[in-house]
């Protein structure tokens, strides 16, 4: 509600939520929620009077693309995960293309209406070789000792830093280099504890230059969302999948299986990780065969031209031309 006006796009609220997997006051509230946004979608529909309609999986999605559908306007949805949701799983029947984000959907939508397009993601993430010495020198490093990345988007994530405050006097011994994101609501307190850290072990609060830490980067540490994934394959990263517990359905799980399954990414679960994520990726920096291996498998997930992909679907059914996109 921030960001969409912030870039110059008008944006209208529905009030809705999901159900809840248990009996709530919530949920008792759902079925109005649901007639009260059905006829807000309506109205901003009436009012905008667009030629096609978007849904990209939230639960917002649900009112305003049947609103769309019952007025003959074509939809379109998008699924980001390897798990579809369940928003998406209920609109599919009527949808008239799914552009999809990993292989294998045929078990949740129909055949016919799915296209693999992959997800929009940054490009300045493809060509990485280039950058490569001005990365290394961004972070202080050298070339001749293996870099770990390791981040838990911009809030961070409480089990890389536990693991990464147990385990940094140990990484350093075995002669890597690190990237540890911490998050900025708790770079403060661990920089404190860190106290004087070697140049090796650099520690910030969010990544500013994404593209300099996965040039440097010998192996990735991050969670499983979709849109992490999405970005690791096109930076072609020998990774460390771990899935978060705290979202639904597990699909960072599922998420991470569709690579797992292809030889292409390792997978930790969150409640694992403290017992064997640091050793996992102290193996794998000492393997750079299996790290190889890792890097050209996950390449065959990306999907350079998603964004691109997604619009010429979008054009064809209200037959306008497009042209390329660029997702930076």
């Amino acid at each position: 509600m921030e960001k969409v006006p912030k870039a110059g796009y008008q944006i209208e609220g529905l009030w809705i939520s999901g159900l809840q997997r248990r009996l709530t006051l919530k949920n008792l509230l759902f079925p109005i929620k649901l007639l009260h946004s059905s006829l807000r979608a309506r109205q901003i529909i009436s009012e905008f009077k667009p030629d096609v309609a978007i849904g990209v999986g939230g639960f917002a999605s649900g009112p305003l693309l049947r609103m769309a559908e019952l007025k003959g306007i074509p939809t379109l949805l998008q699924e980001q995960n390897g798990y579809a949701g369940l928003t998406n799983k209920l609109l599919a029947a009527k949808a008239h293309k799914i552009c999809v984000a990993y292989p294998n959907m045929e078990k949740y939508f129909p055949k016919d209406k799915i296209i693999f397009t992959g997800n929009p993601v940054r490009t300045d993430i493809m060509e990485l070789k280039a950058l490569k010495e001005e990365a290394l020198k961004h972070y202080g490093f050298t070339a001749n000792k293996p870099v770990l990345f390791i981040f838990g988007g911009s809030l961070g994530a409480r089990t890389f830093n536990e693991c990464l405050e147990a385990s940094a006097n140990l990484l350093m011994e075995e002669g890597f280099q690190v990237i540890w994101q911490t998050g900025k609501n708790n770079f403060e307190a661990i920089n404190q504890r860190m106290k004087h850290p070697p140049k090796e072990l650099v520690i910030l609060p969010f990544i500013e230059k994404m593209e300099l830490a996965y040039a440097c980067a010998d192996l990735v540490v991050a969670r499983a969302g979709a849109l992490s994934i999405s970005e690791l394959c096109l930076a072609q990263k020998a990774t460390i999948l771990v899935s978060s517990p705290n979202v639904a359905e597990d699909h960072q799980t599922k998420n991470a299986m569709a690579l797992v399954k292809e030889n292409a990414a390792e997978l930790i679960s969150d409640k694992e990780a403290k017992e064997k994520l640091i050793n996992t990726a102290i193996a794998l920096l000492k393997n750079k065969e299996r790290r190889t291996i890792l890097e050209k498998n996950i390449k065959a997930f990306g999907k350079p031209n998603a964004a691109t992909d997604i619009a010429t679907e979008i054009f064809r059914l209200v037959e306008k031309p497009v042209t390329a996109i660029t997702n930076n």
